[in-house]
């Protein structure tokens, strides 16, 4: 509950209450005039009083409009309406109704120094009343005129201490969910923003991805296509200058197997644009495809083992694996000589982990030659896919003794 809501009900009943009140006095004041035996000069001062104290009543809301209590005036009319009530009740019982109304604004219209003494005078009014009207006719009325003042003074007390309490503790609820929203509020600030550079992460990562892409498909160009139309250019000049029909047909047979190679590169450069075999399985299938293949191609024994519980990757963290696991394993293809290969697929926690395990030749990590301006995609470029999504690669080899590449990349759940 805010403080607005708390005070809501208090405010609309000092608004409507003193006058439900007045006309409740009004009307049990008029009923019981016979029967406690109303003068005519009480007649008279309750015919006077009564309009006086709807003036005063529309005049306090005016007041209480343009300045809010409690101040001066405040107190001042207080004080007026309260000597207006004990002046009715003095003439009829009844209009305790009225008086009433003193315990419900005190703590609105009088400064906190002021509210006990103003709820004070509002029971020696109430009290009054109750032992039947003023004034008190001998010893016996005075006395219990007393008792009764104690013990609504006590009462009030009592119930004004713990009305403080709770308006206290509603300031403290409210100043503690203003405290709230404007913590959510600065943290669904935070999340957006949080949102926001994730999503330019990942733009970043995608044209990073292209132009990796483009670098890759360079270094391929150069190293197979190139290649082979630079054979197959040679092959032709021998021919044009070939003495003899069987050299011109052996160099021409030699010119058609460059050409079909390098129009096999050709399409697998441009299969390998986008990894198809994601686009109807997840990482897992596809890893698992991609080795069978493998194996068959190349005649080696190859596994694929999966770990953990799998989960469905982002598109990104998908293809990044798909391609160093492709990547291993055409390295290991054209430079092990490996007769068994194993692949395995891990999922732990917050991490995945793709290891990719040869018996080939290996090599000395440390001597490999630095990545050269027309050089292939090799162990820098896998390392630069890893490093592209805040992942690593490490590479484990000796000569004679195999080698083993590991990728470790956060586990970053399909978004979709």
């Amino acid at each position: 509950m805010t403080n607005s809501a708390y005070q809501q009900p208090r405010a609309s009943f000092q608004t409507w209450g003193p006058w439900a009140l007045l006309a409740a006095a009004v009307v049990a004041g008029g009923m019981s005039a016979r029967v406690v035996g109303v003068d005519r000069a009480g007649l008279v001062v309750c015919a006077v009083l009564v309009p006086a104290a709807v003036v005063l009543q529309l005049w306090a809301q005016r007041v209480r409009r343009k300045r809010p209590g409690p101040n001066r005036t405040s107190v001042c009319l207080y004080l007026l309406r309260w000597a207006f009530a004990f002046v009715l009740t003095w003439a009829n019982p009844f209009f305790a109704f009225y008086a009433v109304t003193g315990y419900y604004i005190a703590v609105r219209e009088l400064p906190r120094r002021l509210v006990m003494p103003g709820l004070f005078l509002t029971a020696v009014t109430m009290s009054g009343s109750e032992i039947g009207g003023w004034p008190p006719h001998g010893v016996i009325l005075w006395l219990g005129f007393f008792l009764v003042l104690a013990v609504n003074m006590g009462m009030v007390s009592v119930f004004t201490r713990y009305a403080l309490q709770e308006e206290a503790r509603s300031v403290n609820q409210a100043e503690t969910i203003g405290e709230l929203e404007r913590t959510n509020t600065a943290l669904q600030r935070a999340l957006d923003e949080n949102a926001a550079l994730h999503a330019q992460l990942l733009l970043q990562a995608r044209e990073a991805g292209v132009a990796d892409e483009r670098r890759r498909l360079a270094a391929e160009i150069h190293d197979t296509i190139a290649q082979g139309l630079t054979g197959i250019i040679a092959q032709l000049q021998v021919v044009a200058n070939a003495p003899d029909l069987t050299t011109a047909r052996t160099h021409l047979e030699r010119a058609s197997t460059l050409a079909r190679h390098s129009l096999g590169e050709a399409r697998r450069s441009v299969h390998n644009l986008a990894p198809v075999a994601l686009a109807a399985d997840g990482l897992p299938e596809a890893l698992k495809k991609t080795v069978t293949e493998w194996g068959e191609r190349t005649g080696t024994q190859a596994e694929f083992t999966v770990t953990g519980t799998a989960e469905q990757l982002h598109d990104e963290v998908s293809a990044t694996l798909l391609r160093i696991a492709q990547e291993a394993l055409s390295n290991a293809a054209r430079h092990a000589r490996a007769s068994r290969v194993g692949v395995t697929l891990s999922f732990m926690g917050d991490e995945v982990t793709l290891d990719v395990r040869d018996d080939g030749t290996g090599f000395d990590p440390a001597a490999v030659p630095e990545r050269t301006r027309g050089g292939g995609f090799g162990l820098d470029g896998m390392r630069a896919r890893a490093e592209r999504i805040a992942g690593s690669l490490t590479v484990e080899s000796e000569p004679g003794q195999g080698t083993a590449v590991s990728a470790r990349v956060p586990l970053v759940r399909d978004d979709h």
